[in-house]
């Protein structure tokens, strides 16, 4: 019964990886605010002009994107069904987050879909897996 009451190891392995990627997203987010363009390491003059030019909006999202992942992660962790809301909305901020660069900027055009669009749909994915995931533990028991 302890078995079924806290999951699988799989189970646990993941939800604490889920855990380390949403403290990670949160460092980058810190980053980005405190870095700017610098974030990833040295800026191009157009990796300053676009962020120069992202809307005010842009880094409050990216704060929500990352912290509602985090807490759901953690509460995932914690096998609490709570999850859910925090990870739709992790979900739906990356979604408009990215959506918005995508479909508002040149990046894309300016530095080529292989730089710019693999780590965003990773962590898309990521986020729809997460979002899975506890709706399979709560049906499994291991989450309530």
């Amino acid at each position: 019964m302890f078995f079924v009451r806290q999951g699988p190891l799989w189970f646990r392995l993941t939800t604490g990886a889920l855990v380390a990627w949403g403290l990670a997203g949160c460092f980058m987010c810190l980053q980005q605010v405190r870095l700017g363009a610098d974030a990833m390491g040295r800026a191009s003059a157009y990796d300053r002009a676009l962020y120069a030019a992202l809307p005010n909006w842009y880094d409050p999202l990216f704060a929500v994107a990352v912290l509602a992942g985090l807490i759901g992660a953690v509460l995932l962790f914690m096998r609490r069904a709570s999850a859910r809301p925090f990870l739709i909305a992790s979900l739906g901020a990356t979604i408009v987050q990215f959506g918005w660069l995508f479909a508002s900027t040149d990046i894309v055009a300016q530095k080529g879909a292989s730089e710019t669009l693999g780590f965003p749909f990773v962590i898309i994915g990521i986020a729809a897996f997460t979002l899975w995931l506890v709706g399979h533990a709560r049906h499994k028991g291991w989450a309530v």
